[in-house]
């Protein structure tokens, strides 16, 4: 049986993320950390982040988008405690990729892309050693598999690739295709869900979590301005995520109906 959040268990969370404010991330981030090494790693995450001035806030705004696809989807308070701590967690083993490979401009060689590919298991390797994070870690080794088993570190397909994973992935991809980065101007959103569209197509993404993101995107994402200027206290925005759930609700259950989130 999914235990699904109910509206008033989303402010901490939503504020958190929705406000993008530092104040309010700190508290959270004391919520959520088990204990002091916790607190240490999230820091190391942002300060892998802060490395480079184009990625600022990418962390921030995927926490955001993951947690409210969680909520849409129906996820329960572990999952998307899993989905926000991995929006910060995700690429915390980049901190052992040299700059001359993670900010190179041209094509990486073989031999750069294999040190490349190998964050997800210096990020899972990590964090491993804290219980806490135990839900992280599908996330943080999984979030480049594909729908097709050509991703990596693993090679998994279709469902063997953890829930929480495919979910942040697509939130993942999108942040990444609406900002600015040093080989690619900043996509419109529009533009982004494309190109998202056709990787699903190629059999890169799983096709119902791109289809809940598109709707995600429709009814919440591509209002937010709206939300934060009419009402600061997010009110506005998890009526809309609840009456998403809602209408999303017997997809969300197919699809995570018998798999294990946490």
């Amino acid at each position: 049986m999914i235990e699904v959040c109910q509206p008033e268990e989303w402010n901490d969370l939503l504020n958190a993320c929705a406000q993008r404010s530092e104040r309010v991330c700190a508290e959270h981030r004391n919520t959520f950390a088990a204990d002091d090494t916790e607190r240490i790693l999230m820091a190391l995450a942002q300060a892998v982040e802060q490395r480079d001035t184009q990625t600022a806030g990418h962390c921030e705004r995927l926490s955001f988008i993951s947690v409210a696809l969680g909520i849409a989807m129906g996820l329960d308070r572990t999952g998307l405690r899993a989905l926000y701590r991995g929006g910060y967690l995700h690429d915390v083993g980049k901190v052992g990729i040299p700059d001359s490979i993670l900010f190179k401009r041209g094509k990486l060689n073989a031999d750069e892309w294999t040190t490349m590919r190998s964050h997800t298991a210096r990020g899972e390797e990590i964090c491993r050693h804290l219980e806490s994070l135990r839900p992280v870690l599908p996330i943080i080794r999984h979030h480049h598999e594909r729908w097709d088993g050509s991703g990596y570190p693993d090679g998994l397909r279709g469902d063997e690739i953890p829930l929480l994973a495919r979910i942040l992935q697509v939130a993942d991809i999108y942040d990444a295709l609406t900002a600015a980065r040093p080989y690619k101007p900043a996509y419109v959103p529009e533009q982004a869900l494309t190109i998202l569209e056709q990787e699903t197509e190629r059999g890169w993404r799983d096709p119902r979590i791109f289809k809940l993101f598109v709707r995600l995107h429709d009814e919440v994402l591509s209002k937010m301005k709206s939300f934060n200027a009419e009402d600061r206290s997010g009110a506005s925005m998890r009526l809309s995520l609840a009456n998403l759930q809602r209408s999303l609700m017997p997809e969300s259950l197919e699809l995570v109906r018998g798999q294990q989130v946490a």
